[in-house]
């Protein structure tokens, strides 16, 4: 079967994509991630790339258009500048790029199917699909996520011009965007629900006072758990404080509570001191330590206490706005008695998941969702909740006198009217509701550094916390609800949900294989589950359990259980499974069930393109990433999918990028792939290696030309090489089994291996010398022995090599030069042996100044002989990783990451000083 070959199947600007998607994981405000929390989003940057490229024809199907290999290049470089110019963030929503993007669309396409995304999450793909003016089919099997999508994928873009409904809308709430009339609704109704609210539990947050008697609203209250100490001196409670400071602030004293244990009373008091040292924690890993006499408290000892109920909480500061900035204050009687009058009507329940790897709390007795929260803290969470429905039937009341039609359709049903509008709205306050109730638990910790309450998904696992800090619902700083709505309104408005108008999702909540079997002729885009990812059922109950009461009537079917469904998460959880073997199998044949249907239901026109998260190195045998890697890519050849590419998309912001100094992957590998054809051959293990062999070295080549990172070289190599082995029904090994994925990825990286090795020929006798040296020893000194015998091997000699002034031989040992210890006054033009490790060596040495000092370098050395340097660095860098030497390895990734620019500053008239003869060397 033949197919025209799309841009992503071929190349990516990788380098513009990450940059992309790096800038906006550093967005705070206005991306669409703040309008509720889930996990493992991926960068709406690069889905929208991988959306586009994998619907663009690359140039080399077009053959009578582009004959020639120059003109295919020429073509496929004004692509890139489409892309490039469609990932930036400041011109989101620009309608001249996104014209020019959907033009190349359909002159690729004509009229193209829908993208599906079967595992949503946060919604990246589908936002993305809609944004280029696609159709979008997406859910997922949990309902937090499907209710998120809902509002970003059907509300926004239905009622997305709309006028606000409130009495007192403003028009210049944010100026220059779509999304205002909603955005101005949601924030004169969150204030109306919180007025509401407040009105409710008067009492329970009164203001305090400061030292000269004015009265202050407190922003936090710090709390610490407390224990019955086992130390029969003191026959009280003790408390159990992970850090004592309150903030810490560069250029300022540190401001600290520091505890006072009066042994006559047998009381501990609190008082606030700025400077000086503070306290020493009286717990740490586990286990505490009796503040009154010393005595170990063993975290057996603090468990026992915890699960019978035993533990208690003692008020030791106030955090308050003061005129310049936060003040803190000792606790009184008044502000420890205020929470006792708390009574809620009802609490959220169902039971949380023991998962001992993510879940920290059930161990010590909070095991239901209800403890997590102080009395108070539930008191003002369920009045949130309960005055929901009041506040969503003065929206419904207002929206119908400002003129919107009475359809009487839900928003599920399609509404146009007031009561979908009402039920969008009301969403928008349940997510706010939700955040709060993040920001208002006994996990939530003080922040001392930004001095704020830090919310508890700062990591995606519930964790114990000993110290915490309890927001001021009702302030006006972090924490509040003021604050959570005003998030959600900039999110609203932000250029991330700037959509087109009337261009909805489908939107399902369903598992992923149903919703891939009832849908056909799409275009599949998805981020799947990591392999061993955390289980987000489990702690997504935290939500859901929130939002089954506050939506439950809205949205009947996504609330209709308990908690979230857990059974069919497609997560290779040992603790759900019992064991390694199982949850692996468990995995792997739900996933290749899932594409199975997605063979057959793809459409035949388009490549599937998945996103799947990288955790670490994926290369170490015997490590779960390694068996993580395999089963997926096993689950995709079973389930007759062919691998036609992968590409490495990193995520880190670009000074980790350029500093790196240790050898982290790439944050996704996107992988593209195509149904298998059904008469495929079948090879054996030989006819394999000879295809390997054969067809990688110039792939390779490519991929270098496309400056591939070094970190991201051996991943990116996988694509062409599992391509190879996915064309095949099957490759059988000599015993006349099949070939296993394991066996197929180490048989790639060896030929990979080999490549780059023979590319050893095109360098000097000096530099092939160093770099087999460099492979044993390193910088460090070694026989000089050896090196006599090694050089001779080499073609050349240990005296010739150190006279190129790239190495050291004393005492008989032999060393190669570090990088510091090179020449200062080294001028390539009057080197009489000039040898590709120095430039290289030089090349790095000039980057650590500026890259305008590698580009003047460059300019004098040559552009011959610098390709030359960045091969070796390539080479060097996979020596560095084998022999997990991150430092150096970080140095050759920085040279070709980097190189591009130092390129076009080499090239530019704009580099000082005039442009010497280019060296020649062969």
């Amino acid at each position: 079967m033949t197919y025209k070959k799309k841009l992503i199947e071929v190349a990516l600007p990788l380098v513009a994509i990450s940059d992309a998607s790096s800038t906006e994981k550093g967005l705070k405000n206005s991306h669409p991630a703040n309008l509720h929390q889930w996990w493992a989003r991926r960068p709406l940057a690069a889905a929208r790339a991988v959306i586009w490229a994998s619907l663009v024809d690359d140039p080399s199907a077009h053959p009578q258009q582009f004959p020639s290999l120059g003109e295919q290049e020429t073509e496929r470089d004004r692509l890139f500048g489409i892309l490039e110019r469609l990932m930036k963030w400041d011109s989101l929503n620009d309608t001249e790029t996104l014209a020019a993007a959907r033009l190349e669309i359909e002159r690729s396409c004509g009229e193209v199917p829908p993208i599906l995304d079967p595992f949503g999450g946060g919604g990246a793909i589908p936002i993305e699909a809609l944004r280029l003016g696609l159709g979008a089919v997406t859910g997922d099997l949990n309902p937090v996520p499907v209710l998120i999508q809902r509002f970003m994928l059907q509300f926004i873009p239905r009622f997305s011009n709309t006028n606000p409904v409130n009495l007192k809308a403003q028009s210049a709430f944010m100026p220059a965007s779509r999304n205002l009339g909603i955005a101005s609704d949601v924030s004169h109704y969150g204030e109306i629900l919180r007025q509401g609210v407040r009105d409710r539990v008067q009492g329970l947050y009164p203001p305090t006072q400061m030292n000269d008697g004015s009265e202050v609203t407190p922003i936090a209250w710090i709390w610490a758990r407390t224990v019955q100490s086992p130390d029969p001196a003191w026959p009280g409670h003790v408390p159990l404080v992970k850090s004592w400071i309150l903030s810490k602030k560069k250029g300022r004293p540190v401001v600290h509570v520091v505890p006072e244990v009066d042994h006559s009373r047998h009381e501990i008091n609190y008082r606030i001191q700025v400077g000086g040292t503070p306290s020493d924690p009286t717990i740490s890993r586990g286990n505490g330590q009796c503040i009154a006499t010393g005595a170990p408290i063993p975290a057996s000892y603090i468990r026992g206490q915890a699960s019978d109920g035993k533990l208690r909480e003692d008020l030791i500061a106030i955090a308050v706005e003061g005129i310049r900035r936060r003040e803190y204050l000792p606790p009184n009687e008044s502000h420890r008695e205020a929470p006792e009058r708390a009574n809620p009507k009802w609490e959220p329940t169902g039971p949380m998941s023991d998962h001992p790897q993510y879940m920290g709390t059930p161990r010590y007795g909070l095991d239901e969702w209800a403890k997590l929260y102080s009395r108070r803290q539930l008191a003002v969470l369920t009045e949130f909740v309960d005055l929901l429905p009041n506040i969503q039937a003065k929206i419904l009341e207002d929206a119908s006198g400002k003129g919107l039609p009475d359809d009487k359709r839900s928003l599920v049903e399609g509404g146009l009217g007031a009561r979908a509008y009402s039920e969008g709205i009301t969403m928008a306050l349940a997510f706010a509701i939700d955040k709060l109730a993040d920001l208002n638990n006994t996990l939530v910790r003080w922040e001392s550094v930004a001095e704020c309450p830090r919310a508890v998904f700062g990591r995606q696992a519930i964790q114990m916390t000993w110290d915490y800090a309890e927001s001021n619902p009702f302030s006006s700083s972090s924490g509040s609800f003021d604050v959570v709505i005003n998030g959600i309104c900039r999110a609203i408005t932000g250029p991330g949900l700037c959509l087109p108008v009337g261009n909805e999702a489908d939107v399902k909540q369903l598992d992923a294989k149903a919703r891939v079997t009832e849908s056909s002729d799409y275009v599949l885009c998805t981020d799947p589950p990591y392999y061993a990812s955390v289980p987000y059922s489990d702690i997504s109950d935290f939500f859901y359990v929130w939002l089954r009461k506050s939506l439950g009537e809205i949205f009947r079917d996504e609330t209709s259980t308990l908690v979230t469904p857990k059974a069919d998460e497609l997560v290779a959880d040992q603790k759900r499974h019992g064991t390694a073997e199982k949850a692996d199998k468990f995995f792997e044949m739900g996933m290749q069930a899932v594409f199975e249907a997605v063979s057959k239901h793809q459409h035949p026109d388009y490549p599937a393109t998945i996103f799947y998260a990288i955790k670490g190195t994926e290369s170490d045998e015997n490590s779960r990433s390694s068996t993580g890697w395999a089963s997926f890519l096993s689950a995709l050849v079973g389930a007759g999918m062919m691998i036609t590419a992968t590409w490495p998309i990193r995520t880190e912001n670009k000074s980790r990028l350029r500093a790196m100094n240790s050898n982290a992957l790439a944050s996704s590998i996107v992988l593209v792939c195509r149904p298998r054809p059904l008469d495929a051959k079948i090879s054996t293990r030989r006819d394999f290696v000879s295809e390997l062999r054969s067809e990688l070295p110039e792939v390779l080549r490519v991929m270098q030309r496309q400056n591939i990172a070094p970190v991201d070289f051996a991943q990116s190599a996988i694509g062409p090489g599992i391509a190879i082995f996915s064309r095949n029904a099957r490759v059988i090994e000599a015993d006349g089994e099949a070939m296993s994925i394991v066996a197929a990825l180490s048989l790639i990286n060896g030929v990979l291996s080999e490549v780059l090795s023979g590319e050893e020929s095109e360098f000097d006798s000096d530099t092939r010398f160093a770099l087999t040296w460099f492979e044993q020893f390193g910088h460090n000194p070694g026989p000089a022995g050896d090196a006599i015998t090694l050089a001779t091997a080499k073609n050349t000699s240990v005296d010739g090599v150190e006279a190129s002034g790239i190495a050291s031989s004393r005492d008989g040992k032999f060393r190669l030069l570090d990088r510091d210890e090179l020449d200062e006054s080294w001028d390539p033009a009057n080197d009489s042996r000039l040898t590709v490790w120095e430039a290289t060596q030089y090349l790095i040495r000039a980057l650590d100044v500026s890259e305008t000092e590698a580009a003047n370098l460059l300019r004098r050395i040559g552009q011959g002989f610098g390709e030359r340097a960045r091969q070796l660095a390539y080479l060097l860098y996979g020596i560095c990783d084998r022999n997990k030497w991150a430092q150096e390895a970080g140095a050759y990734n920085m040279l070709v990451t980097a190189w591009p620019e130092i390129q076009r500053l080499s090239d530019s008239a704009k580099v000082d000083g005039n442009a010497d003869d280019e060296l020649q060397m062969f």
